[in-house]
């Protein structure tokens, strides 16, 4: 697992790690268990399949998940949370919850502007 240097605020440290949505929607999907790549390109709505390479390669360098290749041909290969990632759990779990709350409020009026 390769480290940075990071700053000294850890909830900045944190946005580094996961430093866009696709990740916490990687994270967010992997929670369920194992899964192959076609399968997170299916629940992950609008990635690209290049994203989610780009995105699955530097998230197993920052030791967030772990890669098993099984040696057959085809190559299978399966994406599981590490202990790091499951770490951040909690804070998706209160993100779902947060954000199936903030749905169920009711839509504040638009500002009138003046011309």
């Amino acid at each position: 697992m390769m480290k940075k240097n990071y700053i000294p605020c850890p909830v900045e440290t944190t946005l580094q790690l996961l430093e866009n949505r696709w990740r916490v929607l990687i994270i967010y999907d992997l929670i369920g268990g194992k899964k192959r790549f076609g399968e997170l390109k299916r629940n992950i709505s609008g990635i690209s399949q290049r994203s989610l390479t780009l995105n699955l390669r530097s998230m197993e360098e920052r030791g967030l998940i772990e890669r098993k290749v099984y040696a057959e041909i085809p190559p299978k290969v399966e994406y599981t949370l590490s202990s790091i990632g499951r770490s951040l759990i909690p804070i998706l779990k209160s993100m779902e919850r947060w954000g199936t709350d903030y749905k169920k409020l009711p839509m504040p009026l638009p500002a009138k502007h003046s011309l």
